[in-house]
């Protein structure tokens, strides 16, 4: 068959299939009802998992790939390992700084420890900000950028100075008409001087990265600690590549420190954003299985409907089918008619399946976040096409197996 043949057959296939739809509206919309449940389902499926995996890439990127948390507790544990973990010994500044002395294949390291408090310039206030107390390596260990100003640095950190760099949001709300720049703060009951503003970072698991006050580490711990808030170790490895070597170097260097006999199980954690992306790949899984089914089984119920709908159309054209099967119709072109008309059914169900999913994700878009690209549209469409082929096959290759002297007979 030449190709200008089999386009103006298709094209007969279309103009015959929408005569068709035109003429038994309510059949058809009851018809594509289950194909637009089945499209709905897969295309808020795919924009919630297109749009969760690109917040958490965002997420996870904040925490740096080449970036070792040194932690009391592992981040995902079971139960009874984080009970066990609850009597290990603090992290505190003297093994801090072991890693930062002993350690070589370190590019950056520093304590991390906060608490809440309030903040107050002349009359404006903000309650329960976060203070960080870190040391200056952490402009390097977190990726924070400077907005303005700049993060303390190396003689402010270990000689004590009442010195802070504010969140962007803090900035903005204590200094919304005038620059921050040396200007004292009162944070808790005792006064800081502005030396520089982060710029913003969003949030992270819900939390609000730009509603922090970062202090020196050693002003932090005369001033705001209790003595029984342990700290965190954050540790920037010099070569991601050798991101293993590392953490081993670290290990050492803790269980010497903390008197952690050999062959005794580590009392401390070194967390990574492996450990994420891990749980983040399995919770997807999860999720895309569950949404996988529902879609599949609303699929299945449209396509048994639109094969029903299609032997009810070939009975209903018998006659029709004879004739043209006498005046010369292949067998093909028949099969190619029917064809088209499912397609074009489940084609319509998941155009207005799409139409209805765009607002319905927008609305999602305010509890969890989604993205509606075009690969999902595309997929969509995609679906529904391969439905109605697959739905409409029998009954098309039924009527193209028609004899035309028992067609024409039938009444």
């Amino acid at each position: 068959m030449k190709f200008t043949d089999f386009a103006y057959e298709v094209k007969e296939g279309l103009g015959i299939s929408f005569q068709a739809i035109r003429a038994n509206k309510m059949r058809s919309v009851l018809t594509t009802l289950g194909i637009v449940i089945g499209i709905v389902s897969v295309t808020l499926m795919g924009t919630a998992i297109e749009g969760m995996s690109r917040s958490f890439n965002e997420m996870i990127s904040k925490i740096g790939a080449d970036v070792l948390f040194v932690q009391k507790f592992s981040w995902f544990s079971s139960q009874e390992d984080f009970f066990a973990s609850r009597n290990r010994k603090n992290i505190d500044l003297k093994q801090f700084k072991a890693v930062r002395d002993q350690g070589s294949t370190i590019a950056a390291v520093s304590p991390m420890t906060g608490t809440r408090v309030p903040i107050k310039y002349r009359s404006l206030s903000s309650d329960g900000i976060i203070l960080i107390g870190v040391n200056e390596q952490y402009i390097q260990v977190g990726g924070l950028n400077i907005e303005m100003g700049r993060f303390f640095s190396q003689a402010e950190s270990n000689g004590d100075r009442p010195v802070a760099v504010l969140g962007y949001t803090i900035a903005e709300k204590l200094f919304p008409s005038e620059t921050p720049l040396g200007k004292n703060v009162k944070v808790g009951a005792h006064s800081f001087r502005v030396v520089g503003v982060v710029s913003k970072q969003g949030s992270f698991l819900g939390m609000d990265m730009d509603n922090r006050v970062y202090v020196p580490i050693t002003n932090f711990l005369q001033k705001f600690s209790n003595n029984r808030r342990g700290m965190d170790i954050h540790v920037k490895a010099a070569n991601i590549n050798d991101l293993e070597n590392t953490k081993e170097e670290l290990r050492g260097i803790l269980r010497k420190v903390r008197g952690v006999k050999p062959g005794v199980k580590d009392d401390f954690a070194i967390n990574q954003q492996e450990m994420f992306i891990q749980t983040f790949n399995q919770i997807g899984g999860v999720i895309a299985a569950i949404g996988l089914f529902i879609t599949a089984l609303s699929l299945f119920v449209g396509a048994i409907g639109i094969m029903n709908i299609m032997f009810v159309s070939v009975t209903e054209r018998t006659k029709e089918i004879g004739i043209r099967k006498a005046i010369g119709a292949r067998r093909s072109t028949i099969l190619l008619q029917f064809l088209i008309e499912s397609a074009a059914l489940s084609l319509i169900g998941g155009i207005i399946g799409i139409i209805i999913s765009y607002p319905l994700s927008l609305l999602i878009n305010q509890i969890l976040p989604t993205s509606m690209p075009i690969s999902v549209v595309a997929i969509a469409i995609l679906i529904s096409l391969v439905v109605g082929v697959v739905s409409g096959f029998l009954p098309a290759n039924r009527a193209s197996k028609m004899d035309p002297v028992e067609a024409l007979r039938h009444e």
